[in-house]
């Protein structure tokens, strides 16, 4: 009986394996959409794992960027702006930050602050908000000039995360997860921001990575399965 019993799951098993994995990105976001229909009671998040071919340990390997989904993410973002010039303070709150200032954010962020979900700084307030750092860094917040949260041009930046610019950092192995969508978008939707961020993942490809950069790519759900799509297909 109990062997029956092992033979059967055996075979449950084997049909989930199989269901999980797909041929190439529109048959992924498929079958992510029709496995999670109705079965939340809130709109779950679609996100990307690409498991990547380089040393995570090493400095000039680290992969990391930000890309601007052409639908955008579904996410309310809340921006902040760290900048001590009034008129771009003014400029912030203008294009949708939640707040814009400097030593009285500032002290917020040390004295535990951190309900935000992005972070722009003007280049000459860098050294003065480095105190911090410790405290934004670990959460993938500081402000960094490669991913344009650096910068002069407030408007554009605030602009860009409240449209779905979002940002991607390899994890210690060499993994990187990235927010695409929500899973009630339209497929094409959902299929235009996976492609835009799997050109950005390319396009920041270290020069002293060798071999097959994407190694593994999954797409899955908040709390739902991940569905591993054929490299060749990307």
């Amino acid at each position: 009986m109990a062997k029956a019993q092992k033979i059967k799951q055996t075979k449950k098993t084997a049909q989930v394996v199989e269901k999980l994995t797909a041929a190439n990105l529109e048959e992924a976001i498929k079958k992510l959409q029709e496995l999670t229909a109705g079965k939340r009671k809130f709109v779950e998040s679609v996100d990307i794992a690409a498991n990547l071919g380089i040393d995570a340990k090493q400095s000039d390997q680290t992969v990391k960027g930000s890309v601007l989904l052409p639908n955008g993410s579904g996410k309310k973002v809340r921006v902040i702006v760290l900048t001590a010039n009034e008129d771009q303070q003014k400029i912030a709150l203008e294009a949708g930050a939640i707040m814009a200032g400097l030593e009285d954010i500032v002290a917020k962020i040390e004295d535990g602050f951190v309900a935000f979900d992005c972070c722009v700084a003007t280049p000459d307030v860098m050294q003065k908000i480095s105190k911090i750092a410790r405290k934004l860094g670990p959460r993938g917040l500081m402000p960094s000039p490669k991913n344009g949260t650096v910068t002069t041009d407030i408007k554009k930046a605030v602009s860009d995360a409240l449209k779905g610019k979002i940002d991607f950092k390899n994890d210690k192995a060499g993994t990187v997860h990235c927010l695409v969508g929500k899973v009630d978008f339209d497929a094409k939707a959902l299929l235009e921001n996976a492609k835009a961020i799997i050109k950005a993942l390319k396009d920041s490809k270290p020069e002293s990575s060798k071999g097959k950069f994407i190694k593994e790519f999954y797409l899955n759900t908040t709390m739902g399965p991940s569905v591993q799509v054929a490299i060749d297909s990307l």
